[in-house]
């Protein structure tokens, strides 16, 4: 696989202790190497080369922190399903690229070829935005989906969780 938001670029799985350090630093984002070596039980130098190397197979992304596009005056989010014109995949994500408002594009098998994650400061801004992806070059036919609330908000240390667990392995 190559590289990218979410993806591992080369084989290998998480074990036990990666995940035990990876929910460490999920509970503690700004902990220093030492601070996640003693609530490991694991050595300086062992956290230091698994957060490398776990940086390295693109498990460990960014440590960039969640800003809520409410606070910034974006409290309207939606999730726009986008037709691409076939071959043109690569020009629209481009161009979505650009749009301040999209805050992720993800592709799709089935029907739609584009999840366009957006953010607006009321219906008239959504409106417009909306209108700025289906006339996108590119484009053929767009579906917009207002978020109503957050029911489960991203996460993964349940993941983490069941791999930290003794006696269960990756699968």
């Amino acid at each position: 696989m190559t590289g990218g938001a979410g993806t591992v670029r080369s084989g290998g799985s998480i074990d036990a202790t990666d995940a035990r350090l990876l929910l460490a630093l999920a509970e503690s984002p700004r902990a220093t190497v030492l601070a996640l070596a003693e609530r490991t039980g694991l050595s300086r130098n062992t956290v230091q080369a698994r957060l490398a190397g776990l940086e390295a197979r693109g498990a460990l992304t960014t440590f960039e922190r969640r800003v809520d596009p409410a606070a910034l005056g974006f409290p309207l989010t939606a999730f726009v399903m986008v037709q691409v014109t076939q071959r043109m995949l690569a020009e629209v994500a481009a161009a979505l690229r650009e749009v301040p408002e999209v805050l992720e594009v993800l592709g799709l098998s089935g029907p739609s070829d584009l999840l366009v994650r957006v953010v607006a400061r009321d219906a008239d801004d959504l409106y417009r935005i909306a209108g700025q992806l289906l006339a996108t070059d590119g484009v053929e036919r767009t579906t917009t989906s207002l978020v109503m609330r957050t029911l489960v908000e991203h996460r993964v240390a349940p993941l983490l969780e069941q791999i930290a667990a003794p006696g269960v392995s990756p699968p």
